[in-house]
């Protein structure tokens, strides 16, 4: 479904709240200075590794609430289903699945100083995993995803193409003899490459991200994820106060998806539409603080970001420049 249709029917919910972007912010009904900031997302399986898929469920839960410069998580709830079909093709292998995922959710939580403390359990015919994270802060310990200022630089924190290299996995492995040959040109191990880095950026917390997002006065910020960083910077763009002009110069993209990419135009990488699983942070921070957010990053986890664009006046759009760079990371 769209995203501006989907936003039209929560609005038509009634007693829906306040959703502001990525999360939920709703002032505490008891203690008003408060506010409850929470967030909800569930994923299917992308890798092969169930451990790896429960810690990238868990990434990309959290990545809501760093987008906002919470750093600081209250607690998490786990949501989970269990597969009746793996469990009719073999009940030690579905508890085995079922443990590592959970087990990988779990251990991430308590890696980024939070804790599963419940949840809920179903039987579907595919494993899933996800969760409700919540933190209760004051208007001072978030940055709501709303004052861009025309000047501002546009960070991004973790690389494009995580889709496209999981697929290009899924192709190399498999028999469709048509998906193989999109393969084909690429240097040897490049497919393995390109997963590897993918699996290892999706199951990077955002957390350092999110703590230096207040350190160096961020205006603004979204994650990056289904919606492929384009449409994710309308949306962030839509948000603000200011009428201003998201414009993106360069893509830093893991190597060798965006020449795959050329032989799959419906993945859209290069223009900027590739849902990203666990991406990201989008960041608008003031020109002269850019250099030293990405340079800080790069420092503690020894991770790149990127200057991709600027915030310009204009009405509340996003756009691709023109010739923009692709960056091989």
């Amino acid at each position: 479904m769209p995203q501006a249709e989907l936003k039209k029917l929560l609005s038509k919910v009634e007693g829906s709240g306040h959703a502001t972007m990525d999360c939920s912010i709703m002032p505490s009904q008891k203690y008003p200075e408060f506010f409850v900031v929470s967030t909800v997302d569930f994923f299917y399986p992308l890798v092969e590794d169930p451990y790896l898929q429960g810690r990238i469920a868990a990434c990309n839960v959290l990545s809501d609430m760093y987008s906002m410069g919470i750093d600081t998580i209250d607690n998490v709830l786990m949501t989970l289903s269990v597969s009746d079909k793996m469990m009719e093709e073999s009940a030690n292998g579905a508890h085995v699945v079922t443990e590592q995922m959970m087990k990988g959710f779990g251990e991430t939580c308590k890696e980024a100083g939070t804790l599963v403390t419940g949840g809920q359990t179903i039987i579907n015919a595919s494993p899933i995993i996800g969760g409700v994270a919540k933190s209760v802060l004051k208007e001072e310990d978030f940055i709501r995803p709303e004052g861009a200022v025309a000047g501002d630089v546009l960070v991004l924190t973790k690389p494009l193409g995580t889709q496209l290299a999981v697929n290009m996995r899924v192709w190399q492995v498999g028999s469709d003899a048509e998906r193989k040959q999109k393969l084909e040109g690429l240097p040897e191990g490049a497919v393995e490459q390109a997963f590897s880095i993918a699996q290892a950026s999706m199951g990077r917390l955002n957390k350092v991200a999110a703590r230096l997002m207040r350190a160096h006065r961020a205006h603004a910020a979204t994650d990056v994820t289904g919606f492929g960083i384009l449409g994710h910077a309308q949306n962030l763009a839509e948000n603000q106060k200011a009428s201003v002009k998201l414009v993106l110069d360069k893509l830093p993209c893991i190597r060798h998806t965006s020449q795959v990419a050329d032989k799959c135009p419906g993945f859209k990488l290069k223009e900027g539409y590739s849902a990203e699983t666990s991406g990201g942070l989008l960041v608008c921070l003031p020109a002269e603080e850019a250099a030293a957010y990405c340079a800080a990053i790069e420092a503690e986890e020894g991770w790149p970001a990127w200057q991709i664009g600027r915030v310009e006046a204009g009405e509340r759009t996003a756009e691709i420049a023109a010739g923009a760079e692709v960056i091989d990371v």
